[in-house]
């Protein structure tokens, strides 16, 4: 958001006057502007700028997109019931992609090359949108015709084994919904904050601790010279909290969760987040009791879906993704799985689908939902992992060796430069079971190796390092919670051969970041991972303690 905000403030218009060219190129622009000030600002400046957009006898340009978002947010947060901070934020932004030469090598290159992102009037001003976005147009086409010259000396350099279209062609589409409008009360949810915020009073030993909720509502304008004109709105409400503390021996201890929904009503009533913060503050005292875990385990390991969508997170969702490698790259994409297509990737119990169309879950929203992706191609699901072979990754308009189109995944995150992405990514297992009978098959694997226990992983924290941690003991199935313990080793390998079997259940992991997404993902059943005591520094504790959190003063009678 800093870097949204800055951009807001310091960009500046630098430009001179465009070349006008009196020949007409064929048009397939759309006229239907549905009656919103924007798209007919955007559809009208669009048909000009393919008709009269020439620098002397330079090329002209094959295709223009623009892409204007409109994006408020509102941010606060709470410390032991006292707001913090309290803001307020609204502002739009064009992006502007000229492409010059053809669809199989074009100007897409370099830092210019890629577009310009300006600044634009919030005011539904039809000339003073226009102007604005003449000015970033014809940025854009100088910028296209140096990333042109750029990639040209770039090839010349490099040794290119295939060769691959730079864009796709794709039909034009037409999708016009409503716009998106805040929807809370935030004078009510501050409320709330202090709330919540206070409760962390009740652990006088933690050392920092926070509420907060960020709401976005955003709204995307998007037009382009194939036909294509789309305007969608989304909400995005978070509503988290957090603590921090340390054990008797220094070890730093973190908890946090959060809410994070497609619309204000779907977020919990506050009795139901005051049960789940007084449930977290709880475990402070029991992590600091806590023993520390042995210096090594070798053994089954069980995951709640909560932290398998966290491995898979890491380990699937970046290496599906089509990314095209730089110049002269031979690989097929940039991911870990660049050379696994056609391969096995998980376990053949497991099939994944990446479903823009899906809504919900086991009554839970999915942030993913959309029919038409941010560079106008219209969305259906995708079986990227099929009994556990890799068939296809998450594409946008940049073809990679064997997927020479989009299906629909170009994705940005406010006016940067679109990259294929994950919508809701579903993982299912063929043979799921009961979270009691992964549990009970954990009991058994353990017993089979002469172990007194196994491990189970509730949640976990960066680099996947397990923050709820329980020793299940093989003589009467009970839990102990442990601390200190980092995995091994665990890594694409480990998915692809070390899951012995999964859950029926399906835990949904609403994302906010890099972009509204959903993973959903079942308990998972590990039959050999590496658990290790982590080697980390542990900081001293504090010198002398905190302020008292309750007023000590009694009013005299």
């Amino acid at each position: 958001m800093r870097s949204f905000w800055t951009l807001l403030v310091v960009l500046m218009a630098a430009f001179t006057g465009l070349a006008v060219a009196d020949d007409h190129a064929n048009s397939s622009i759309s006229s239907n502007d549905h009656g919103d000030p924007v798209l007919k600002a955007m559809l009208t400046e669009l048909k000009r700028s393919q008709e009269k957009l020439q620098l002397g006898q330079l090329q002209r340009p094959y295709f223009i997109d623009y892409q204007v978002t409109e994006v408020q947010d509102y941010v606060a947060d709470a410390v032991l019931g006292a707001i913090r901070s309290d803001d307020t934020s609204i502002g739009r932004l064009v992006r502007v992609v000229v492409r010059i030469g053809d669809y199989k090598q074009d100007s897409y290159f370099g830092e210019g090359g890629m577009g310009t992102v300006e600044v634009m009037p919030m005011d539904n001003d039809e000339l003073a949108l226009r102007h604005q976005l003449w000015l970033a147009t014809d940025k854009a086409y100088k910028a296209a015709l140096s990333g042109l010259t750029e990639k040209q000396a770039a090839l010349k350099n490099v040794v290119v084994e295939q060769d691959i279209p730079d864009f796709s062609h794709e039909s034009p589409a037409e999708s016009v919904h409503s716009l998106a409008k805040a929807d809370a009360n935030l004078d009510a949810w501050k409320q709330t904050l202090r709330s919540t915020s206070d409760l962390f009073r009740r652990d006088p030993e933690l050392e920092s601790s926070n509420a907060v909720l960020h709401f976005r509502i955003l709204n995307r304008y998007y037009v382009n010279t194939e036909g294509t004109v789309t305007r969608n709105g989304t909400g995005t409400y978070i509503y988290s909290f957090a603590g921090t503390g340390q054990a008797p021996d220094g070890m730093r201890l973190d908890r946090s969760h959060a809410y994070i929904v497609g619309k204000a009503d779907e977020l919990p009533k506050q009795e139901e987040i005051q049960k789940k913060a007084e449930e977290l503050i709880g475990t402070f005292a029991e992590l600091r009791k806590a023993p520390l875990i042995e210096d090594d385990y070798h053994g089954p390991v069980l995951f709640s879906g909560d932290a398998a969508t966290a491995l898979f997170e890491r380990f699937v969702v970046p290496n599906i993704l089509g990314v095209r490698p730089e110049l002269g790259n031979p690989g097929r994409t940039r991911g870990e799985f660049s050379s696994y297509y056609k391969n096995r990737v998980l376990p053949d119990f497991f099939t994944v689908v990446d479903d823009p169309h899906s809504k919900k879950i086991s009554n839970v929203t999915l942030l993913g939902s959309y029919d038409v992706d941010d560079e106008g191609v219209q969305v259906k699901p995708i079986t990227v992992i099929e009994k556990g072979v890799l068939n296809n990754y998450l594409m946008g308009r940049e073809p990679i060796r064997d997927f020479a189109n989009s299906n629909g995944h170009g994705r940005t995150p406010l006016a940067g430069q679109p990259r294929p992405q994950i919508s809701n990514l579903i993982f299912k297992a063929s043979n799921g079971v009961s979270f009691d009978d992964l549990k009970k098959k954990l009991i058994q694997m353990c017993r089979d190796q002469g172990r007194p226990y196994g491990y189970y992983v509730e949640t976990t924290g960066p680099q996947l390092a397990p923050r709820l941690l329980w020793r299940i003991y093989v003589s009467d199935g009970h839990m102990e919670m442990v601390r200190g313990a980092v995995f091994n080793q665990l890594d694409t390998r480990a998915l692809r051969s070390d899951i012995v079997a999964a859950g029926n259940d399906e835990y949904v992991y609403n994302r906010a970041e890099p972009l509204p997404s959903a993973i959903v993902a079942p308990s998972l059943l590990f039959g050999d991972l590496e658990l290790q005591r982590a080697n980390r520094t542990r900081e001293k504790l504090p010198q002398y303690p905190a302020p008292p959190l309750t007023n000590t003063l009694t009013s005299s009678k």
